[in-house]
């Protein structure tokens, strides 16, 4: 590893967009992690929302994928020219990136990085949230904004699991696209009462959302809260919630969970899943990572479906 400075997406609030990418030192690894050169890297709402008010200089960054090139000193992880995908708190979207060997998954040739780079933050946040409901075989599962990022990918998990799953979207033209995520039937709008009662339920929505899940869940039965782009204020009626008998409301947040588990044993799981055909991306727009300030805004504004990919090489 040289001296060489590398490129690297950074908050800069005199360009549009306030993303752009600028030359930074490489990254220095620490005996339990090895260098990545990324070769893609995926977008979520959580990186693009804080990178709005973040000062200059701050590097966003979850998702990437590419390939080992310096291993880890201390002998964990995969060895040089493996590839890989990978999940950072912060920085991910740089040419090279130092990451903890366990928090890294090897790919194989069947999974290429645009695919991969997609799994970290949505794929982690929609596996771990729906093992809070336990076995989901012949367990009514119920997805609220289903069309989403972390939705689309939560849909297929609970199928593959052998749960019956109930999608739930804003708008009716997003009946069939959930239909291709698995879904067994799907609601538009909030009547929830249609399938109702779901054993287990993920819910990003919040808003005048979350009060009508909560008093369609089964007996015994979790609602796991994760989201809230309907608004974070929400009333529900307390005595029915409690009144009904064990329901569970859970509130979720992806780097709290991977405190107890590591991020490489979820991927891990999440790269053989799309081995196997039972996992796959909706990849709604590709483009290099040039371009990072106007996906981040079309991300925003809600311009597509599914998730967004940036190439650094191919």
């Amino acid at each position: 590893m040289g001296t060489d400075m590398i490129r690297a997406v950074v908050v800069d609030p005199d360009v549009p967009g306030r993303l752009a990418i600028a030359l930074v030192d490489p990254p220095s690894a620490l005996p339990n992690q090895a260098i990545v050169e990324v070769a893609a890297i995926s977008l979520n709402r959580g990186e693009v929302r804080r990178s709005l008010s973040a000062a200059a200089g701050w590097r966003p960054g979850w998702d990437f994928a590419g390939t080992i090139s310096v291993a880890a000193a201390d002998g964990s992880g995969f060895p040089v020219g493996t590839r890989v995908v990978g999940f950072l708190s912060g920085g991910a979207w740089a040419e090279e990136v130092a990451v903890s060997t366990d928090a890294i998954a090897a790919l194989p040739d069947s999974v290429d990085f645009k695919t991969a780079a997609t799994l970290p933050v949505a794929g982690l946040t929609a596996l771990l949230a729906l093992e809070k409901g336990g076995s989901l075989l012949d367990r009514s599962v119920l997805i609220t904004g289903a069309s989403g990022g972390v939705g689309y990918f939560a849909c297929q998990l609970a199928a593959a699991a052998g749960a019956i799953v109930t999608a739930q979207v804003r708008r009716s033209e997003l009946v069939e696209f959930v239909k291709t995520a698995k879904a067994h039937q799907v609601i538009v709008g909030n009547r929830f009462d249609q399938f109702a009662p779901y054993d287990l339920a993920l819910d990003s929505v919040g808003g005048d959302v979350l009060p009508g899940v909560l008093e369609n869940l089964a007996l015994d039965g979790t609602c796991v809260t994760f989201g809230a782009t309907a608004g974070s204020e929400v009333t529900f009626n307390v005595s029915k919630f409690y009144g009904k008998g064990g329901l569970s409301l859970y509130g979720f947040i992806l780097f709290h969970e991977l405190t107890k588990q590591t991020a490489a044993a979820g991927l891990t799981r999440l790269v053989k899943l799309v081995e196997q055909g039972l996992l796959k991306p909706h990849i709604d727009l590709e483009a290099s990572w040039q371009e990072v300030a106007q996906v981040a805004q079309q991300l925003t504004d809600r311009r597509f479906l599914g998730k967004a990919v940036l190439q650094l090489r191919t």
